[in-house]
């Protein structure tokens, strides 16, 4: 199968820099457009990012001299598939015209996460959740990644929930500044600092697991039938979201059965052998003190949910923690794997 143009809307933001460092040399997918603002169209994308580059490494060599263009479908020719890493205040209707355009989105935005007939699809979690495209009308297709914060959550949850079935979850998240974006959160409101508030986050993160972990009926999904309790924190870490997870499970299992069901979890992506899938979708850390971000964090490339510390509940049944990349795992890298599962299965 030949390389499929694609075009990254919001290139010269937080998410869009991941899309354009993973993209490079990708086996399956070549970045023809590069999709910004007003204030950024008709510069090449190196003359922008002097200054706004904020990723380890330098701007990668094919995205340097790619002249920016409006995030438009009728300025991407040849394009047929999109990554978006655009702010929600414009992203609904945008990727609305890329898909009624043909061309497939791949979204990070919320705008279309809780649409009936979108998957808000996790690689390993719901590729079955791709089946309700079909009842999708434009020409074009639209798939959502999670918010960042449960996509860890939601991966670790879903080999428990198959196996012995969920009642209540509660969680408190501590998460990154970089889940924020630039130039994200001041300084001297961070520093030394927990702010016990995220706005729209805990409502994402009370619902957004119930759709991933749903099933589809009648070309949509239907949300999985348990409840979420969410505490959001941001914490004064650049990268990684920690999340503290406790569970009551219908059926409760024992220590050991869980770390099986954790260990032994794979998915599509991995019987695929895609290029991001990592071999183990997660790791399981013994020692009492991790995961931590400053140690853990690119496990799997940064595709890898780790997680450590199950030990038993006294309200509920077990708890744990979970870490994941949240502009890797939890934003451009997800998107980039759900695209190679469509790739595969010829939905592109």
């Amino acid at each position: 199968m030949s390389k499929i143009n694609v075009a990254v809307l919001g290139a010269t933001g937080s998410v869009g820099q991941r899309f354009i460092q993973l993209l490079e040399n990708h086996p399956y997918f070549q970045v023809t457009h590069l999709c910004a603002s007003e204030n950024s169209a008709g510069k090449t994308y190196a003359d922008v990012m002097k200054k706004r580059w904020k990723i380890s490494g330098d701007i990668p060599k094919y995205a340097s001299d790619i002249i920016i263009t409006l995030p438009d479908p009728k300025v991407t020719p040849g394009v047929k598939l999109a990554f978006s890493g655009l702010d929600a205040s414009v992203a609904g209707e945008v990727e609305t015209s890329f898909a009624e355009a043909g061309i497939h989105i791949i979204s990070n935005s919320k705008n279309h996460r809780m649409v009936e007939n979108v998957p808000l699809l996790s690689a390993e979690v719901n590729a079955n959740h791709l089946d309700v495209l079909a009842s999708q009308k434009t020409p074009g297709k639209i798939v959502t990644n999670s918010n960042c914060t449960i996509m860890g959550v939601t991966i670790s949850l879903k080999p428990l929930y198959e196996k012995f079935g969920i009642e209540s979850v509660m969680l408190f998240s501590m998460q990154a500044i970089s889940g924020a974006g630039y130039p994200g959160v001041p300084t001297m409101d961070i520093l030394g600092n927990v702010v016990p508030f995220i706005g729209g986050e805990e409502d994402k993160a009370e619902i957004e697991p119930l759709k991933c972990l749903g099933k589809t009926e009648g070309g949509k999904i239907v949300n999985a039938d348990f409840k979420i309790s969410a505490h959001c924190n941001r914490v004064p870490v650049f990268d990684g979201h920690t999340v503290c997870v406790s569970v009551k499970f219908k059926k409760t299992p024992t220590e050991s059965e869980i770390l099986e069901a954790w260990s032994s979890f794979k998915g599509e992506p991995q019987e695929l052998k895609l290029p991001l899938a990592p071999d183990f979708p997660i790791l399981y850390r013994q020692e009492e003190d991790r995961p931590q971000p400053r140690l853990d964090l690119e496990t799997g490339r940064g595709m890898t949910t780790v997680v450590g510390r199950l030990r038993p509940d006294p309200i509920l049944d077990w708890k744990y923690v979970v870490l994941s990349h949240n502009t890797v795992r939890g934003a451009a890298g997800a998107a980039i794997l759900n695209a190679e599962l469509m790739y595969r299965k010829n939905l592109l």
